[in-house]
């Protein structure tokens, strides 16, 4: 066999090969265009929905934000210590400002004067809080009003504001 022929059965081999990998390709884009890959889900509670164990957490008096938090999560401390600046700063009578943990609660962080309850992945898991910091807003009713998880202070500042906006808060 000489070089222009071992060169042409070498050639075609490769298109070959490129033809197998590119219907294989052809193939996934073809499952994908047909819906085979679900939408990504929405993660937390449905807004609407009855806040599991909140009763037994904060009793039926009024509304809660609970904030599930994790040990060691620098974010978990500046939401910690914003929602404390908040709920010390109200001058008005607003819901009851609840810090959850899965596990232990860590030791008091300077300026955060929240209650904590640790201990309770039940309730991570009954909220599909799948990420920390998450904070679930329930309102008067026992309903879930927002579910969403939070990724800085100014954030939770916000969806506080925006759910109390009709309540005046001083600003610290």
């Amino acid at each position: 066999m000489d070089f222009v022929t071992s060169a042409l059965i070498a050639s075609w081999v490769a298109i070959c090969l490129l033809a197998l990998v590119v219907s294989g390709l052809i193939r996934q884009v073809h499952q994908l265009s047909k819906g085979a890959v679900r939408p990504p889900r929405r993660v937390g509670i449905q807004p609407g929905a009855p806040a599991p164990g909140v009763a037994e957490l904060v009793g039926d008096q009024r509304g809660a934000v609970l904030l599930f938090l994790s040990d060691g999560c620098r974010t978990c401390r500046d939401v910690l210590a914003a929602a404390s600046d908040w709920a010390s700063g109200r001058s008005f009578e607003g819901p009851v400002l609840l810090a959850l943990y899965a596990g232990q609660v860590p030791e008091a962080a300077p300026g955060a004067t929240l209650p904590a309850v640790g201990h309770r992945p039940d309730l991570f898991d009954s909220y599909d809080a799948i990420a920390t910091p998450f904070v679930v807003a329930v309102g008067d009713g026992g309903l879930v009003l927002r579910s969403e998880p939070v990724g800085s202070r100014g954030e939770l500042l916000e969806l506080l504001d925006t759910l109390y906006r009709g309540q005046v808060r001083s600003a610290s």
